[in-house]
């Protein structure tokens, strides 16, 4: 099976991973939450073009591989929802205040209105009401906010992620997550960051310590199945 974190491995790297490297899946539980994090205009863009493009504007946007992504977790949170899977969304404090871009230096700023636009949740998977929002202060999800009291409270035993930056607030998310003995996942296709290296290798290293890195389709899949075990415990009551 090819991760796409293959071609950034040395030959050294790879027969240590063949050592030590992950053999099987650590396995999910029955009560998963899907846990969506900085999906937000100023790291996308407010048009979909190329990463270069997109950064004369937002000096953090991702580009592409971004919105790509964001189409992929389209996917994911309409299953999570058709299937009852509690959704949580994630997002920066006063998230895009400080994304002026280049354009500054060039004496050319956002108008408030733009830069506002910035702090919010992408179209694409923005919350529904009912669905909980939390903001954090730092990288990680689980960092001074009530992320953990609201998984408990949900019984959850299992929480997948989507978002960005794969090597910045998501790992932090994860590690975090797994510190708080939660089953932690990862859907390959539905993270993201601004460069390959550091969105493969993070992903390499999070599924050999603190996560399954599993792919949309076995993500959907496994939403579905605790979907359909959860309507047959109601037909059977």
């Amino acid at each position: 099976m090819k991760y796409g974190w293959e071609p950034y491995l040395s030959e050294r790297d790879k027969e240590h991973d063949k050592l030590w490297g992950k053999k099987e899946l650590y396995g999910f539980g029955n009560n998963p939450a899907l846990v969506l994090i900085d999906i937000y205009y100023s790291v996308l863009g407010l048009k979909r073009e190329p990463i270069f493009d997109s950064m004369e504007l937002w000096p953090s946007s991702t580009g592409l591989e971004g919105w790509a992504a964001v189409d992929k977790t389209a996917e994911l949170l309409a299953v999570a929802r058709e299937n009852g899977i509690p959704v949580i969304h994630v997002k920066g404090l006063h998230t895009g205040i400080r994304h002026w871009g280049r354009r500054r230096r060039k004496m050319v700023s956002m108008s408030d209105e733009m830069r506002l636009k910035g702090t919010q949740i992408v179209d694409e998977v923005k919350p529904l009401p009912g669905e909980l929002i939390i903001e954090k202060a730092a990288p990680s999800a689980f960092q001074g906010t009530p992320l953990t009291y609201q998984l408990v409270s949900l019984g959850v035993d299992t929480v997948i992620v989507a978002g960005e930056t794969t090597s910045g607030c998501v790992r932090a998310s994860v590690v975090d997550g797994a510190t708080h003995r939660f089953r932690m996942g990862v859907v390959s296709e539905c993270v993201f960051d601004r460069t390959e290296a550091s969105h493969y290798m993070n992903l390499y290293d999070m599924h050999n310590k603190y996560a399954d890195v599993v792919f949309l389709e076995d993500a959907k899949s496994y939403f579905r199945n605790i979907g359909s075990a959860r309507s047959k415990q109601t037909v059977n009551a």
